[in-house]
């Protein structure tokens, strides 16, 4: 049999923590571990608190389902979305998404536990550790990578079978799925360089999410390596925020005013758009406008919004079979997902003069 690093999952229930082990780790009986559990009569008040403590720090909660006494699979995948509930009305990634998980999920005979909690990663983490501890899921996919992300270490420590999308990362032995920003963001630069455009700004999401550092970080370099200047501004996955941050930028005078914006959004981009229309300023003839995400609201709005695409609803499936495999025994290691395809619409064209 194949031997399991400590960062591996076990076979299932294997990694759960039990009243034995309390009982294993304290030196004491099962029975007297389970009755201080329980609050029945038969251990003193000490012990009763000395089992208490151990079980919440090891991680042990009581089982939601008799799945505790048979080690069967939940049958369950787990999705904590820590975003503002109101962002999935108007971001179409989660929705795509989602509908890809239920798909695949539902072709494998498993099903999707989801909730969203709002700005709240430690809440995450806790929903997490609970849902496993109680056999309600079989494994989690977790979804924006933050920098110096809290939950792999928690992931790693209660052992939960998980698909990180995100990554590469190091010391990571799980599944991943990881996006090549870097090429995506040359794809996006090389369209507007091939235009004419010399100066460009870039108004990305907030730069705690890894993604964003890495299209922060493309964009500079793919700019760099043809000898374009670029300004980067970190804004928030809202519209007004983006429309804010394009109107400073266009109410600059001269050779500092930049020829064409980057936005980390199709809802971000639609902003700036409005926002440029304030300001009387055309699309594409006095500024271009770029989109890293497409959906079906870059094509609605006009000018049509030039944008980056890629198939969210296969992301998802690709997340679910991943995660399955993985409480199936079998690890994909580290997955690439195909690079973004540059959808180019009525939002780009040549800077004026």
């Amino acid at each position: 049999m194949a031997t399991r690093t400590p960062e591996q999952p076990r076979p299932a229930g294997g990694s759960r923590v039990t009243i034995a082990d309390i009982a294993r780790d304290l030196g004491i009986s099962k029975a007297a571990v389970s009755y201080a559990l329980t609050g029945r009569p038969g251990v003193g008040h000490a012990t009763r608190k000395r089992v208490l403590d151990a079980a919440e720090e090891m991680g042990w909660y009581p089982s939601s389902s008799a799945r505790a006494l048979t080690g069967a699979d939940a049958g369950v995948v787990g999705l904590v979305l820590s975003r503002p509930p109101e962002l999935l009305t108007f971001e179409t990634f989660f929705v795509h998404l989602l509908a890809g998980l239920e798909k695949a999920l539902a072709e494998r005979g498993s099903s999707l536990l989801l909730r969203v909690i709002g700005d709240h990663p430690d809440e995450e983490i806790r929903t997490y550790r609970r849902w496993w501890g109680e056999r309600r899921i079989d494994g989690v996919i977790l979804l924006d990578e933050r920098y110096r992300d809290p939950r792999v270490a928690q992931i790693r420590e209660h052992r939960i079978p998980a698909v990180l999308c995100g990554g590469p990362l190091r010391d990571w032995t799980m599944p991943a799925l990881w996006t090549d920003h870097g090429l995506d963001a040359d794809v996006a630069v090389g369209h507007l360089h091939a235009l004419g455009h010399r100066r460009l700004a870039h108004i990305s999401g907030p730069t705690e999410f890894v993604h964003e550092r890495a299209r922060r970080r493309g964009v500079r370099r793919a700019a760099a390596r043809r000898g374009m200047h670029v300004e980067t501004v970190e804004g928030a996955y809202t519209g007004p925020s983006a429309a804010r941050f394009t109107m400073r930028l266009l109410d600059r005078d001269g050779p500092d005013r930049p020829t064409a914006i980057v936005y980390g959004s199709d809802v971000m981009a639609a902003s700036g758009l409005v926002a440029a229309r304030e300001r009387g300023v055309d699309v594409p003839g006095g500024l271009s406008m770029l989109s890293w995400d497409d959906s079906q609201l870059a094509t609605l709005i006009r000018p049509s919004m030039t944008a980056l695409r890629r198939d969210n609803l296969a992301y998802g499936a690709l997340a679910a079979n991943t995660l399955l495999d993985l409480v199936e025994g079998r690890n994909r290691g580290l997955v690439q997902l195909p690079a973004s395809r540059l959808m180019a619409r009525e939002s780009t064209g040549s800077p004026a003069g």
